[in-house]
C-alpha cells in the first residue's frame, strides 16, 4: 500500500475524461443533469482533473462545462479544444467560473493523420502547435497539449512538437495512443525517448491517454508512468470511443494492490469506485460486463466449490483485494416482502447507491411489489430495479399498464396505457408477435421516426421467476441511444426499455436544435 512517506514525485495525477471521451462512445450521451451528478461524484472521490466536455461542440456541451466549472470544489475543470482559435476561446469562456481550470488543446502529428485528416505539411502543423498553445496560454496558466496519434508519429517530429509546445507555455504534455495500437514496451520506450531527447521536458508533466482496441490500455498507461509520466487519462468503467479508454478503477487498484511494482500514489478514494461505476452505467445505459475487473458483478463472487472452500478458510486464498476497499460490503441482508424501509436503505448503501426523496420512495414501492412476485430477492434484482429508477427519474413518458394476448393463434395484440407528462393515454395494437405488438402500441401513443438497432434480453438472476433485463437501442438522424428496462415480465421490461430510449431521444431533440448537434469527429486521444 502507498505510504505517507512517498514524495510528490511519486504522485500520479488522475485526469478523468468520462464526460468528454467517454460520452463520445456511441449511445452513451448523458443529459445535463446526469453530467452534473457524475462530475460532483468525481470531484468528491478525489479526481484531480475533470475533463468536463468539448465546449465548441454544442450549446448543451458549453452549458454543461460551464455549470460544472461553477460547482467544482477541488478538481481542476478542463475543457477540450481543437487548434482553431474559436475553439480555444470558447473553451476558455466555459471553464472560466472554475476555481482552477485548464485548456486541453490537441493536434494530429502522425503522417497518416497529417496527410488525410489535416491535409497539411509537417511544417504547417509545427507552426499550428505553437499558435494554439500560445493562444490557450493567453487565457490560463494551465495548458495541456496533446499530439493526437502520438504513438504513430515519427520520433524526430514528435520531439520537435513537444519542445515547441513547452516553449509556448504548455504545462502538461499528453502523448496518446489514439488508436490503441501500442504495446507496454513500446509505450514505455516512447516516453523514455521523448523525456530524454526534449531539452525542456523537465518543465512539463507528461500524460498518458490510451485506448483499449487491443485490450492493453491499462497496461500501457502504467508503462508510461513507469517511464516518467505522472498523469493518467482514463474513464469510469473504461467507456469511450470504439473499445474504450483505460479504466480509472483498474488504474487506481493496480497501483494500490501492486504498490511493490508501481510505487506511486493517487488521491482517489477507492471506496467510492463501485458507486461511481454504477452511476456512470445508469447515466449512459451502458451495462458493466459481469467479469469486469474491480467493479464487475462477479469481481468478488465465487461459485466453484474449490474456491468457496478456500474463501471460507481464508479470503486471501482467492481475493487479492477486499470488497470493502472498492466500496462493496461483504455483509449481506436477505431481502424479501417483510423487509422494511430501513433495511432497504441499508441494502442500497451496501450496493453503492444513495437515493432520497421521491426516488427512494418510488424505488421502495417497486421493491415491495417485486417482493410480492418473487420468493427470493437477489442483490442483482435490487440493482436492476434501482438502475431503472435512476435512469427513468426524469422521463416524460412511463408505462402504467400493459396487457398482451399471445399464442399460436395470431395476430398478437397489446393494450398499453402510458403516463405522458402527467396525462394517461391508452391504445391497442396488433403485431407479428407480442414484442412487435407492444412496440407498435408505443409508436401509436408516442409517434416517432426512430429505428430499432438492438433488442436484447437476459435474465438478471437464476430461476423461472427471474427478472428480465431488456436493452434497446434506437437511432434517429444519425444518433443512437440505449436504454434498459427490468421487470419479472419480459414484455413489460421490453416496453420500459423501448420507451426509455424514446425518452432519451426526445430529451436530446428538445434541448439541441439540429444545427447544434454534437461534433462526432473530435478526439484528443
Amino acid at each position: 500500500m502507498a505510504t505517507q512517506r512517498q514524495s510528490e514525485k511519486d504522485r500520479v495525477v488522475i485526469f478523468d475524461t468520462t464526460l468528454r471521451d467517454g460520452e463520445q462512445c456511441p449511445g452513451a450521451t448523458m443529459t445535463h443533469e446526469e453530467k452534473l451528478e457524475v462530475a460532483e461524484l468525481l470531484d468528491d472521490m478525489g479526481v484531480d482533473i475533470i475533463e468536463a466536455g468539448f465546449p465548441i461542440a454544442s450549446e448543451g456541451d458549453f452549458a454543461a462545462v460551464q455549470e460544472i466549472a461553477k460547482r467544482s470544489k477541488n478538481a481542476v475543470i478542463c475543457g477540450l479544444s481543437r487548434a482553431a482559435f474559436k475553439d480555444i476561446d470558447r473553451c476558455a469562456e466555459a471553464i472560466k467560473p472554475a476555481k482552477r481550470h485548464r485548456i486541453h488543446t490537441f493536434l494530429s502529428t502522425s503522417p497518416v493523420h497529417m496527410k488525410y485528416k489535416l491535409q497539411k505539411e509537417p511544417h504547417e502543423v509545427y507552426e499550428m502547435v505553437i499558435a494554439q498553445v500560445t493562444r490557450a496560454r493567453n487565457h490560463t496558466d494551465d495548458v495541456e497539449w496533446s499530439s493526437e496519434d502520438g504513438t504513430r508519429t515519427e520520433f524526430d517530429f514528435l520531439c520537435r512538437c513537444v519542445e515547441a509546445a513547452i516553449n509556448a507555455g504548455a504545462t502538461t504534455i499528453n502523448i496518446p495512443d489514439t488508436v490503441g495500437y501500442s504495446t507496454p514496451e513500446e509505450y514505455f520506450n516512447l516516453f523514455k525517448m521523448v523525456r530524454e531527447r526534449v531539452p525542456n521536458s523537465d518543465r512539463a508533466r507528461f500524460s498518458t491517454h490510451c485506448h483499449n482496441d487491443l485490450g492493453m490500455a491499462v497496461a500501457n498507461s502504467l508503462s508510461g508512468v513507469m517511464a516518467g509520466a505522472r498523469q493518467i487519462e482514463c474513464t469510469v468503467n473504461g467507456i469511450g470511443e470504439r473499445a474504450g479508454n483505460a479504466a480509472l478503477e483498474e488504474i487506481v487498484m493496480a497501483i494500490r494492490t501492486r504498490n511493490d511494482k508501481f510505487p506511486f500514489v493517487t488521491g482517489i478514494d477507492a471506496t467510492m469506485l463501485t458507486r461511481a461505476s454504477k452511476l456512470v452505467s445508469a447515466a449512459t445505459s451502458f451495462p458493466v460486463q459481469y467479469n469486469k475487473a474491480i467493479v464487475g458483478r462477479n469481481a468478488f463472487a465465487h461459485e466453484s466449490g474449490i474456491h468457496q472452500d478456500g474463501m471460507l478458510k481464508n479470503a486471501q486464498t482467492y481475493e487479492i483485494m477486499t470488497p470493502e476497499s472498492v466500496g462493496v460490503k461483504q455483509t449481506s441482508l436477505v431481502m424479501g416482502k417483510h423487509s422494511g424501509r430501513h433495511a432497504f436503505v441499508h441494502k442500497l448503501e451496501e450496493l453503492g447507491y444513495q437515493l432520497a426523496g421521491n426516488q427512494l420512495e418510488d424505488a421502495f414501492v417497486r421493491f415491495k411489489a417485486l417482493a410480492d412476485r418473487k420468493k427470493q430477492i437477489y442483490d442483482e434484482d435490487i440493482e436492476a430495479l434501482v438502475d431503472e429508477e435512476i435512469a427513468t427519474a426524469h422521463d416524460r413518458s412511463k408505462v402504467l399498464s400493459l396487457t398482451v394476448i399471445a399464442g399460436t393463434q395470431g395476430p398478437q395484440s397489446a393494450t398499453l396505457t402510458l403516463d405522458i407528462e402527467g396525462k394517461h393515454a391508452t391504445t391497442q395494437a396488433f403485431g407479428n408477435g407480442p414484442v412487435d405488438a407492444t412496440f407498435k402500441a408505443i409508436h401509436a401513443l408516442v409517434p416517432h421516426e426512430a429505428k430499432l438497432e438492438l433488442y436484447q434480453v437476459h435474465a438478471v438472476t437464476e430461476g423461472t421467476d427471474a427478472q428480465a433485463e431488456v436493452s434497446v437501442r434506437l437511432s434517429e438522424n444519425g444518433r443512437s441511444v440505449t436504454a434498459r428496462g427490468a421487470d419479472p415480465d419480459t414484455l413489460v421490461a421490453s416496453a420500459k426499455a423501448y420507451l426509455g430510449a424514446l425518452n432519451k431521444l426526445t430529451s436530446r431533440r428538445n434541448k439541441m436544435p439540429a444545427i447544434e448537434r454534437r461534433i462526432h469527429s473530435t478526439d484528443a486521444g
